[in-house]
């Protein structure tokens, strides 16, 4: 493999940002594969991939590299070279790489793996705190998954295509995807391709979203003509889906607190064709009072740590702190108990996170349950999804009935 000098220093100019400057590792790719025009497809694909997997790793090669936080631009080479020699690269003759001793690399790397924390780069908090929540033999298996690169999934906008119809446009452009049994609208792209320049994704036939995620707005259980609330629909995936869902019948309320994000979501539904959608920002409290019993269907798809989705966010490790845990599950309880007010007598709601911790997920709804807002809600099925069984993303949901009344 022939290296070039501005790819390699690519990486490291992303490593830096994402490291030193603690942005956050997808944006950071955006930004440094607009450095040259010039790069092709696969120059973009050794930045992108190269980036994520030392991201993904970064604990393991900064051990073996004998390097600490801050770390400086030859700290980050060190570290480059370390990937390089695990990866059987010939380490070009540049002023930037110090003489590598390759045979301690690897006796470095052999002798690391043993150990957990060092083999799947996690911090120390993360890794007690995992294996005390899930198990010893769970959370080995699941932070293996969720080291691995995440597949580029895509779900059909049936209010514009089918799933086949979808399948054929897209090979027409050059890329091949396959169904995926139990997941009804999905498809799975059989190589990595820039699917967001296709003239199929211009003309809102698709959305790119793990399969895990798919199964969130099916789980809710909508029917077309009713009034459905998303609380937390952000740039608004699971709404879109939802919207499919309702087959552009009734009313499809998306609220948040963060405005741009809603804005962003009305850019993205009038590429999909959904008419049904009503944003609202969450500016007061006012806002959720108006809406209460008013709700057939409501989904509260909650702020979390995202430790399911670390294949795509693999930056999680290091940025999340140990005490965000009991702030957002504080959160998490408070919106549970505010926002299912919305949810009108013989209504439904689901609460579901892209979380694996049970201090998030079945330890909330019991919580809720317990609560005074909650003792009118029947819990009718939970489901937790782990990476390590579904080979997607790690998820909760937990889907409620509320009693009707007397």
């Amino acid at each position: 493999m022939k290296l070039h000098r501005n790819l390699v220093f690519a990486v490291i100019d992303a490593l830096n940002l994402i490291f030193n400057e603690g942005e956050y590792a997808d944006k950071v790719v955006q930004k440094v594969l607009k450095f040259d025009k010039r790069w092709g497809a696969r120059d973009r694909g050794f930045i992108a991939e190269t980036t994520y997997e030392m991201v993904r790793y970064k604990r393991l090669y900064a051990e073996i590299a004998e390097i600490k936080a801050p770390y400086s631009r030859s700290d980050f080479f060190r570290m480059w070279a370390v990937w390089a020699v695990l990866k059987g690269i010939k380490l070009p003759d540049w002023k930037q790489i110090e003489p590598t001793p390759e045979r301690r690399i690897k006796g470095k790397f052999d002798e690391l793996s043993k150990i957990r924390k060092y083999r799947e780069s996690v911090p120390d908090w993360m890794d007690a705190l995992c294996e005390k929540s899930l198990g010893e033999n769970l959370w080995s298996k699941e932070i293996a998954a969720l080291n691995q690169q995440a597949e580029v999934i895509l779900r059909t906008n049936t209010l514009k295509t089918t799933k086949d119809q979808l399948r054929k446009l897209l090979l027409e452009e050059g890329i091949v995807t396959e169904p995926m049994k139990g997941y009804p609208v999905a498809l799975k792209l059989s190589e990595r391709a820039n699917v967001f320049v296709t003239q199929a994704f211009k003309d809102g036939l698709f959305e790119v979203q793990d399969a895990s995620s798919q199964l969130v707005a099916e789980f809710l259980d909508v029917r077309p003509g009713q009034r459905v609330v998303d609380t937390c629909a952000g740039a608004g995936g699971k709404t879109l889906h939802l919207a499919a869902l309702l087959e552009n019948k009734g009313q499809l309320i998306a609220m948040d607190i963060y405005g741009s994000k809603l804005k962003e979501l009305k850019r993205r539904a009038r590429r999909n064709g959904a008419h049904n959608i009503e944003p609202r920002e969450i500016d007061s409290t006012k806002v959720i009072k108006k809406l209460h019993a008013s709700a057939d269907r409501v989904l509260i798809d909650a702020p979390c740590t995202g430790l399911g989705v670390i294949r795509r966010n693999p930056d999680t490790k290091w940025k999340l702190q140990p005490e965000f845990l009991d702030k957002i599950t504080k959160d998490q309880q408070e919106i549970l108990r505010s926002y299912s007010k919305i949810v009108k007598p013989d209504g439904k709601m689901v609460y579901a996170t892209c979380s694996i911790l049970p201090q998030e997920n079945t330890d909330q709804v019991k919580a809720f349950l317990a609560s005074e807002e909650g003792k009118e809600f029947t819990l009718i099925e939970e489901r937790k999804i782990f990476a390590s069984k579904s080979g997607y993303d790690g998820f909760y949901m937990a889907l409620l009935e509320k009693k009707s009344n007397p």
